[in-house]
């Protein structure tokens, strides 16, 4: 073979080998580009799962929705003004501003007890804003009579009458009391579900005995309207009727402002929420014989007689 000859054939191996390995980098870009596009791909679909999980929550775990109510120290704080209420403070409100009535149970009903002890049967939602009124003021009553822990702050709805009504939920809080056993239902949320037949995120569900007693008492002449809330049974003797005073008395205020006011006897907050915690204290002193005498004093007996 002739120089010319190796020459060419020289050079047509070195352009063989060059294309070669101009097609072997192009394979290898193309590689490192669908691996990164794959693993942007993955994480898109992990930030997806986790956006759809996120939308779709609308569990009970869920359902005491952001309050932007008070957090840690500030909340603990709250919780002691709220469940240590001076007997002074009140005595001096009485029935104050409360509107609503305590009502006997005609009949000779059979006792509502559990535990060996008298029962207080409470249903309501945390999207209503008279269960949220009420509740501030059976958290004064009760811790009268034994100790809540796990209390958590909700408002009620935004879209219906007093919105973002500040108040608290019974939703995975318990109440340890040796005279009286309280049992609470928190129906639903406060978040709206066009698909749930109350249009809010359902919660609790009533055992049979408990809607029983609520659709055998929770119409004339005790009520007059059938599944009102908040629903509360004093042992099967007595019965909250009405709403306890105007929410829109809290509108505006904070947890703390509310939980401060509680001890000043002359603020309207203290005349609406201690004046139904005396209520509710007199119908849970009936059920339990007046004791313990630090909460039935002669004040809250004075309002037994009105029952």
């Amino acid at each position: 073979m002739g120089k010319a000859s190796r020459t060419k054939v020289e050079s047509t191996r070195r352009e063989k080998i060059a294309a070669q390995r101009a097609a072997e980098r192009r394979a290898e870009k193309r590689r490192r580009i669908l691996l990164a596009s794959g693993s942007v791909v993955v994480v898109l679909a992990i930030v997806l799962v986790f956006v759809i999980v996120k939308l779709n929550s609308k569990s009970p775990s869920g359902s005491s929705s952001a309050s932007n109510g008070p957090t840690g120290a500030a909340l603990a704080a709250v919780v002691d003004k709220t469940t240590s209420v001076p007997a002074s403070t009140l005595d001096a409100v009485g029935s104050g501003g409360f509107t609503g009535k305590i009502q006997t149970i005609t009949g000779s009903p059979k006792a509502l007890t559990a535990n060996g002890k008298p029962e207080m049967l409470y249903i309501g939602a945390e999207f209503c804003p008279y269960c949220g009124a009420m509740r501030w003021g059976m958290i004064v009553a009760l811790s009268r009579f034994g100790t809540f822990s796990g209390l958590s702050t909700v408002h009620s709805s935004s879209i219906d009458v007093d919105p973002n009504t500040p108040t608290w939920t019974f939703y995975k809080s318990t109440y340890t009391s040796k005279y009286l056993t309280f049992s609470p239902v928190e129906l639903t949320t406060n978040v709206p579900d066009s698909s749930s037949a109350s249009g809010y995120v359902n919660l609790q569900t009533p055992t049979p005995a408990q809607q029983a007693l609520q659709n055998k008492y929770d119409v004339a002449p005790y009520s007059s309207q059938n599944g009102a809330i908040p629903f509360i049974d004093f042992g099967n003797k007595y019965l909250t009727i009405g709403t306890p005073y105007d929410p829109g008395v809290l509108a505006g205020l904070s947890w703390s402002q509310i939980a401060t006011d509680l001890s000043n006897p002359q603020s309207t907050v203290a005349q609406a929420i201690d004046g139904t915690a005396n209520n509710i204290t007199a119908a849970i002193c009936k059920m339990t014989g007046n004791q313990p005498a630090s909460a039935c004093t002669s004040a809250i007996q004075s309002l037994e007689s009105q029952i």
